[in-house]
């Protein structure tokens, strides 16, 4: 079979020096010219080309910090990830994992992917990797985690949706910088009632042009018309079906679903029945198609932080404008009783003008539990909005005149001690307080 163009160029010496380098299959094994950039390059992609194994000599490429190998066959992570001093961030996503051995975790590993896989148990290696700050662990068979991980104090970000807990074990709460969690699909989630909402035939729908697709569907403008045979422009979000990187795409419905409707949200009208080809679809309020993501989703370099317009600037009443519409939304949540686990720029939709805002996506959302559990993790979603809130801060175009009551605000949202941070039902008073937010 002929070699892709990219590996042709790259045995002509086409990418001499590169820093970055993508691979597609297939590949019977990882190319030695790829050996050649070992003095420069960092990111390594080589998803999807069958591979079955890594060059016991992989560790030559001593500068290397990313690698993607999702989509092929592995049954064991390569130990030889190890010998990559620089490597902190690895995919593996939907290989057939296994085995996660300690020597195939790399020192200075910080963003850990291994969704959709069949891993059964973790290393105690792991919470000895002190960088570690994104663990991605969704659709595997865990009913444990290493007891090590409560000593990996930079953890802020995991995801144990579809897996085999009974129950999350109580000192992951008390990570200090731990922001955003999902649980969904596990047995410790118990029995949650179904929403009662609309079912919409398909058959009153006219899908239309596409405005967005994200890992757990697609969603296109689409107008519908009710019983009265008057059309009504909507947002039509199609399921695919498949595991993403937060859980299972009918958790999330169900969080949507659960969720109602809030100004602040952006909600369901109801759920999609009698699809010709037995997808699962949400109707949603249609936005404005001025409105936009507040920030970027998180890149290799930030990991678990977002990624913002570096030109964006925001005027002190529209930055607490968004900040008050989030923390409404968070509230409102949280008092039925589930958590939004992604609550990010990224996740924040707004006019770009004035500051009105709601939240979206609930791929990660969890029910919570009941009692002083589910007050606990409440206030680790409390530290997900102080960061929000610090980041608009940094970006206002001038200090607002409440500047060092919202930083305290923001500070006492994130702070290392996780009781004495707020509810966002406080939250939300607070900031409406100060900025005088018409709820």
């Amino acid at each position: 079979m002929d070699a892709s163009p990219t590996l042709q160029a790259l045995r002509r010496g086409d990418h001499a020096g590169a820093r970055a380098l993508r691979l597609t299959g297939p590949l019977e094994a990882v190319p030695e010219e790829v050996f050649g950039l070992a003095d420069t390059l960092e990111w390594l992609d080589l998803s999807g080309c069958g591979l079955t194994a890594l060059p016991q000599d992989f560790g030559r490429l001593r500068r290397l910090r990313v690698l993607f190998c999702s989509g092929n066959r592995f049954e064991r992570l390569p130990a030889v990830l190890g010998d990559c001093p620089a490597l902190e961030q690895v995919g593996f996503r939907g290989t057939g994992l296994r085995e996660v051995p300690a020597e195939a975790l790399p020192p200075a590993l910080r963003w850990l992917t291994l969704t959709d896989n069949r891993i059964a148990r973790l290393p105690d290696a792991l919470g000895a990797r002190p960088r570690l700050q994104k663990l991605m662990l969704a659709g595997n068979a865990l009913s444990a985690l290493p007891e090590s991980l409560a000593g990996a104090r930079n953890l802020e970000l995991i995801r144990l949706s579809a897996n085999r807990f009974a129950a999350l074990p109580p000192w992951l709460a008390e990570g200090p910088r731990l922001a955003w969690i999902a649980w969904a699909g596990n047995p410790a989630e118990g029995e949650t009632a179904p929403a009662r909402v609309p079912e919409l035939p398909w058959d009153q729908l006219e899908p239309g042009e596409g405005l967005g697709e994200g890992a757990s569907g697609r969603i296109v403008a689409a107008l519908w018309r009710g019983e009265d045979g008057a059309a009504r422009p909507v947002a039509l979000k199609l399921f695919k079906g498949a595991m993403t990187s937060d859980g299972l795409p009918e958790r999330e419905m169900a969080a949507c679903l659960a969720a109602g409707r809030h100004p602040h949200l952006t909600g369901a009208l109801g759920r999609v029945v009698g699809h010709p080809d037995g997808a699962q679809g949400l109707l949603m309020p249609l936005l404005p198609p001025s409105w936009r993501a507040l920030a970027g989703p998180p890149s290799p370099a930030s990991c678990s932080r977002d990624v913002y317009d570096p030109a964006l600037r925001l005027a002190p009443d529209v930055a607490l404008r968004i900040a008050g519409s989030v923390a409404r939304a968070a509230a409102h949540l949280h008092a039925l009783g589930w958590l939004h686990g992604d609550l990010y720029a990224h996740n924040t939709l707004w006019d770009g003008a004035a500051g009105a805002a709601v939240l979206s996506d609930f791929g990660a959302a969890s029910p919570l539990p009941t009692g002083a559990a589910g007050e606990r993790w409440q206030r680790i979603e409390t530290r997900a909005f102080g960061l929000l809130l610090g980041e608009m801060l940094d970006r206002c175009a001038e200090e607002p005149a409440a500047y060092e009551r919202l930083r305290a605000l923001e500070q006492a949202c994130t702070g290392p001690d996780i009781a004495a941070r707020p509810l966002m039902a406080e939250v939300a008073e607070v900031a409406e307080a100060l900025s005088g937010f018409d709820r």
